[in-house]
């Protein structure tokens, strides 16, 4: 029997174990802890898995002081039993070369889809039609005996999507741009968003059965964007291609295996089955559908999944041709019938031994789902480095005009220290859009808006996930507030000023095809200097600042309550009669 002490240091529990890991934890004997767990009316065996609350009574109990386990430490212990498993299939010589998983991404209009369909109609194996579905969202194509999975996604919107709900699924990102058009916005995002996931980028120079098309321009704005191609000493892979005519495809194919090579891409097919979801769908004959891409093991009907917050019993499985299959082993998208219902893109699929153990962990996983970990803010920073949650600050940098991007960078990398690292994930000039605050979200980041307005839509999702979306008008307190943050500094509030509102007359077409609003003042004072929230009724159109203000032909500071002015709004051209404008400004507070 353990004797009763004085609680001293406290010991981390995860939010659930089994019996054995808890009296492994306290450094008591399983029957002590069973019959703990009796004396609460618990009747559990030495492998049933119980929650934190039910652990830390049990512990108390037992003398031990306990304290829930840190996110971070819990995805540290995640990894380091993966890690585990992996050494112990190495030693065992379990571990098998395995396909890549691609995806391709890039600029609209760039090739993305009709790359995707040259290769499928080429190098996809061959299989009876039938079954489901044509398409499962990825498919399986096969070069010299070797095989690659593609996931068949929209672009980079889905993929961070699924980086948002902690799903790795890609080890190779095809970045497709055309060498008639070259790099542009989407590219910029589309390298952002795979650099942000670390992994590799096949560049495919798409469109060169066009007449006169510059691959080498193509190259130039790659290398400015920061991936410079081997011809020209780094270490990108360039392949042109044409996904019209079907020119280097087989060298680009060629070249993704030769990366996952590179990669020493390893699973342990004799493992139960373990992957993630990318495609799920209610049909309407056969019940939830789910397209899962099996990770490491091999799945099979008849198998136990916990799949997020659902489960079942696999019933069927079909590959991408529609064709049922008896196994699907690592990096092998199926579809699978079975589960109780839907899951949700990124949900992680486990292969459990008993329908017992099944209940437990979709009951933690609903539990989880409820109290997810909390994200980044200025305002916890500080805290969250402490607690180990934090190792890197990860921002997305958006500004008014290029001129600004660099010294703002500069400055914030500079604020980097040995407890963490400052990294910007993405920089560009232009209004804070959804794309940005998706790659926050999946990086457990923040976005800063320097002298920029944020999109209605992109502030919808931020306030939806709490992502903190900073705006700042001047570069000093930019910088100010994120080192004072790093430092654990009590940071500075701010107060919002409302100080005038006015109501849109009529519309003008100023010079370069910018709209001019005319409107009449209705009460306080319109300033030059202010924010400006653009307001529709009830909707929310725009935030952003006043770029210019005029009474007749003249420029003015300022317009008072009962006067007409012409106002121009940075990034606006959308006014309709009626709108109803709002200017603000932020004022900081002294910090007591």
């Amino acid at each position: 029997m353990v004797e009763q002490t004085e609680p001293t240091t406290s010991i981390e529990l995860p939010p659930s174990l089994s019996v054995r890991q808890l009296a492994e934890a306290l450094k008591a004997g399983a029957v002590d802890v069973i019959k703990a767990l009796m004396r609460q009316g618990i009747m559990a065996n030495i492998n049933q898995v119980i929650d934190y609350e039910v652990a830390a009574k049990v512990a108390e109990g037992l003398g031990v002081a306990v304290c829930p386990q840190p996110q971070g430490a819990r995805r540290a212990s995640v990894i380091s039993e993966i890690k585990k498993q992996q050494q112990l299939a190495e030693e065992q010589g379990n571990l098998k070369p395995r396909p890549p998983v691609v995806t391709i991404m890039g600029h609209v209009d760039h090739g993305k889809t009709r790359l995707l369909d040259a290769i499928r109609q080429t190098h996809v194996m061959e299989g009876e039609a039938g079954g489901i579905t044509q398409h499962i969202g990825a498919y399986q194509a096969e070069i010299s005996g070797q095989k690659i999975t593609f996931l068949d996604t929209p672009g980079h919107e889905a993929f961070t999507a699924m980086r948002a709900r902690g799903a790795q699924v890609t080890d190779v990102t095809v970045l497709v741009v055309a060498a008639d058009d070259g790099v542009m916005p989407q590219t910029l995002e589309a390298i952002a968003h795979a650099k942000a996931a670390e992994v590799p980028i096949v560049v495919a120079i798409n469109k060169m059965d066009k007449p006169e098309v510059n691959a080498d321009m193509v190259k130039r704005q790659l290398a400015d964007a920061g991936l410079v191609v081997e011809e020209w000493g780094g270490d990108t892979i360039a392949a042109p291609v044409s996904a019209k005519t079907g020119q280097g495809i087989p060298e680009l194919l060629e070249s993704l295996l030769l990366v996952a090579e590179m990669e020493n891409l390893r699973a342990d097919p004799t493992q139960p089955a373990k992957g993630v979801v990318v495609e799920s769908r209610m049909d309407k004959t056969r019940g939830p559908l789910a397209t899962v891409l099996v990770h490491d093991g091999t799945l099979r009907p008849g198998d136990l999944v916990v799949v997020g917050t659902t489960s079942g019993r696999i019933k069927a499985m079909f590959n991408d041709t529609g064709k049922q299959i008896r196994r699907a082993g690592p990096a092998t998208p199926v579809a699978i019938l079975g589960l109780q219902k839907v899951p949700e893109v990124g949900d992680p699929v486990a292969v459990v031994a008993g329908e017992r153990q099944m209940r437990a962990i979709v009951e933690e996983n609903q539990k989880q789902a409820a109290g997810e970990a909390r994200p980044i803010s200025l305002s916890t920073l500080f805290d969250q480095i402490n607690q180990g949650v934090v190792k890197e600050l990860a921002l997305v940098l958006k500004t008014d005009v290029q001129g600004s991007l660099e010294p703002i960078r500069t400055s914030l990398l500079r604020l980097s220290t040995p407890e963490v690292k400052v990294n910007i994930i993405h920089s560009a000039s232009g209004n804070v859009n959804e794309n940005d605050v998706n790659l926050a979200i999946a990086s457990r980041g923040l976005v800063i808006a320097f002298n920029t307005g944020v999109e209605d839509n992109a502030q919808r999702r931020a306030e939806a996930e709490s992502i903190d979306v900073r705006r700042y008008r001047i570069i000093y307190e930019l910088i100010d507030d994120v080192e004072r943050a790093l430092k654990g500094l009590k940071e500075p509030e701010y107060k919002e000023i409302v100080e005038g509102r006015a109501q849109v007359k009529q519309v003008f077409s100023g010079a370069k095809k910018i709209q001019v609003a005319g409107v009449a003042v209705l009460e306080g004072v319109v300033r030059r200097d202010a924010e400006v929230r653009l307001r529709r009724g009830d909707k929310l159109v725009l935030d952003s600042a006043v770029a210019s203000l005029r009474r007749f032909k003249d420029n003015v500071r300022e317009v008072a309550a009962g006067y007409e002015c012409g106002v121009e709004i940075k990034d606006c051209n959308d006014f309709q009669v009626g709108d109803v404008l709002e200017f603000y400004r932020q004022e900081k507070t002294p910090v007591s």
